[in-house]
């Protein structure tokens, strides 16, 4: 059986989890603070970063996005990407910028923790998180991202959406993307996002 160490509010851990889920696949849900002395993560992964899928024989996979990469080529069933050249990659820029969305609230998240935070570096930070949704909004429907069916797309921008709730919830982003919102109601309603809904993590040693 497979092991996932993970984060309970990481949205990069979620799409790991939410896609063992919607394939079928059993695995081990271990939890970790990937910076605390304590984490098992170096083990696994020479990065130090969450989260990590542990193979039966210890090998670690790492980096959600290659992470699903893996996973979509060793179990391909149910395929989570699109048919054609152009889905495909339509779905990948949606993974882009969720991770970007993802990437500017992590920074913007420990930038307050800093005694002295810096104003530019918050508005340049906040400035990313906006831009991603709006153009997210423009490509958001009444169905799935990209194509007939449920993916990769809905999966990342699905995770990063509901990060946004946990970590930054004073954004008041739903206002302003009413379609995004729309979009993260329907897919919390799933079994996989259900099952894998992000809380907050206690930090127990300093990390800035």
């Amino acid at each position: 059986m497979y092991a996932l160490i993970s984060a309970t509010p990481s949205p990069y851990a979620r799409r790991a989890r939410i896609a063992l889920i919607e394939k079928g696949i059993p695995f081990e849900l271990r939890t970790e603070v990937p910076w605390e002395g304590s984490t098992a993560t170096p083990r696994y992964n020479p990065l130090e970063k969450l989260p990590v899928l542990v193979l039966p024989d210890g090998t670690g996979i790492y980096e959600s996005r290659f992470i699903l990469e893996w996973l979509e080529a060793k179990h391909p069933e149910p395929r989570l990407l699109p048919d054609g050249v152009e889905a495909v990659l339509e779905a990948r820029q949606c993974e882009v910028i969720a991770d970007g969305i993802c990437d500017a609230t992590v920074l913007l998240f420990f930038e307050r923790q800093r005694e002295a935070p810096s104003g530019p570096w918050i508005a340049r930070q906040r400035r990313k998180v906006e831009g991603g949704l709006a153009a997210l909004e423009a490509r958001a429907g009444s169905g799935f991202l990209v194509g007939e069916r449920f993916g990769l797309a809905d999966i990342a921008v699905g995770a990063a959406l509901r990060y946004l709730d946990v970590r930054f919830a004073e954004l008041g982003w739903r206002k302003r993307h009413p379609k995004l919102s729309a979009l993260s109601d329907r897919l919390e309603e799933r079994e996989s996002f259900k099952a894998t809904v992000p809380v907050p993590q206690m930090i127990r040693e300093a990390v800035v």
